[in-house]
Order: structure tokens, then sequence, then C-alpha cells
């Protein structure tokens, strides 16, 4: 059976308005401003493993963090605070979505996924 696996990239936030507004790495293109995520890419192809997802994630200011209010005052009585956090030196910066139906890959390929910080990966949920 094939399982998906999230990678989480956790990391010093980043300046995603540099790379909107071309400038990243010289060049501005996705290939010269990442290489070494083309290059986890191409890994994990070889590795016998699928990429079925993934994404970078804007700076935390673009973001925030809420916990819910209870009962029916859910939105009402909700608690905003903006990003980035004190209460952390990293953010989530990014993630990637894999399948595999090998639990050792799936372990291999999380020291693989380019960082500034660490990886947390999880097997998905499966729901029909």
């Amino acid at each position: 059976m094939t399982d998906t696996y999230m990678y989480l990239i956790h990391e010093p936030d980043w300046d995603s308005d540099s790379y909107l507004r071309g400038g990243g790495v010289p060049g501005g293109e996705p290939e010269t401003n990442f290489p070494a995520h083309q290059a986890f890419q191409d890994a994990v192809v070889k590795l016998g493993a699928r990429i079925v997802g993934g994404a970078a994630l804007q700076n935390a200011r673009y973001g925030g963090r809420v916990t819910p209010g209870d009962g029916d005052r859910v939105v009402d009585d909700a608690v905003y605070s903006d990003g980035p956090y004190p209460d952390t030196s990293e953010v989530v910066s990014g993630y990637y979505l894999v399948e595999t139906d090998d639990e050792s890959l799936a372990r291999r390929i999380a020291a693989l996924v380019p960082t500034g910080g660490h990886i947390e990966w999880r097997k998905v949920f499966p729901v029909s």
C-alpha cells in the first residue's frame, strides 16, 4: 500500500518578498533561486518515490495564529496573534507531500529535504 508523508520544513523565517520582486538569487528563475530543492526533487524520483504536492510559504508576517473560541462563539471569541511568534526562532517555511510504500525510505527522504533548520515528517491519515 502506498502511503503519503508530509515533510514540514522548520527554519528561520525568510524574506519571501525579495524573491517575489526578482531580488532572489541572480536570474530570478526558480531553478536558480532554489537549486537545493530541485536536487531534492530529482533525488526523490531516483529513489522511486513520488512528490504529489509541496510549496514554499511566504514570510510569517502574512499569516498568524488563532485559538478558536468555544461552542457557537468559535469566531467571536477567537484569540488572534500575528507572526512572527516570540516563543519560537523557527517557522514552517514550506512542505512536501511524498508518496512511497516504504516507511524506511520515507525516513531517508526526510534527511534529504533542504532546510536551514529541521524537518518534521508525518504519515498523512488516509481519508476516503
